[in-house]
């Protein structure tokens, strides 16, 4: 049996309380954003959630039933679908591939798709040998921003209907999309991915690097755009690593603090949820 001293005591208790104190915040916060009022330190951001509507055809202010939210919401996540396997299907012939690797098999890739559309994530690959850097950036990492606000919106959906039991309105599924992305996991994401960065967390373009074992064996090792996915990958409950082994990788999660900041965050968005849904 395992021992347990007071260093792991104190461990626990500080997780508890980091996590006590920041999700009250946060949800007052994400209510704050979901309502329409915009705290000042990110009012900022306003022109890009404007631009945002303009570029999308967007009515930022026509409220939806909930027939029309479910349809937006399909609706995007279909494309979102066909996007990600396009790119994957395609990945040999574009950017950011040094290692040449080839487009994924149909089956994987219809399998990898439907997986983080909808915040699934159920990896039957390894990402160091199966996936470029650009199918990691632009095919898994924005879906991991897109199925995790999508989740957002429909919680927010839901208290409105309950709060609001006289009416079918339910808000708008893309302002709720838009800003759950621009003004949560966005700035939570820089944040954390540059914490990691200073963890060690590797985060380049690099091609992959040959070394030799003290045993004289060959290795190579993986490197890549890590810190950015992951990131969003815990903030968003995702669970799609950039990694095969995900967060038991020393490149992915190599001290004790980044180990610390990723069990925060990926409990931190769900437990402050509970305090928005409150409001």
């Amino acid at each position: 049996m395992p021992s347990f001293n007071r260093f792991d005591l104190a461990q626990i208790l500080f997780f508890l309380a980091a996590l006590s104190i920041l999700s009250p915040l946060l949800g007052a916060y994400m209510a704050k954003i979901f309502a329409g009022e915009i705290p000042k330190p990110v009012r900022w951001l306003r022109p890009l959630e404007s631009l945002t509507y303009g570029a999308g055809g967007i009515t930022a202010h026509k409220n939806m039933n909930w027939k029309a939210y479910a349809g937006a919401l399909l609706g995007l996540h279909l494309v979102g679908f066909l996007f990600l396997l396009a790119i994957q299907l395609s990945q040999g012939f574009l950017p950011l591939n040094p290692e040449s690797l080839p487009g994924v098999p149909w089956h994987l890739a219809f399998n990898t798709a439907i997986s983080f559309v909808t915040n699934t994530n159920w990896q039957s690959y390894a990402g160091e040998t199966t996936l470029s850097y650009f199918t990691q950036m632009v095919g898994l990492t924005v879906q991991n921003f897109l199925s995790a606000a999508t989740g957002m919106a429909v919680l927010v959906a839901m208290a409105r209907g309950f709060a609001g039991r006289q009416t079918q309105e339910l808000g708008n599924f893309w302002v709720d999309l838009t800003r759950a992305t621009l003004y949560i996991l966005l700035p939570l994401s820089i944040f954390l991915s540059i914490a990691l960065v200073s963890q060690g967390v590797v985060q380049n373009f690099s091609a992959y690097l040959a070394g030799t074992t003290l045993e004289g064996a060959k290795q190579t090792l993986a490197m890549g755009p890590a810190a950015s996915q992951i990131a969003i990958k815990q903030l968003g409950t995702n669970g799609g690593g950039f990694f095969n082994a995900n967060s038991a990788h020393p490149f992915e999660n190599p001290t004790a603090l980044s180990n610390f900041l990723q069990l925060l965050s990926i409990v931190l968005i769900p437990s402050a949820l509970c305090f928005s849904f409150g409001r």
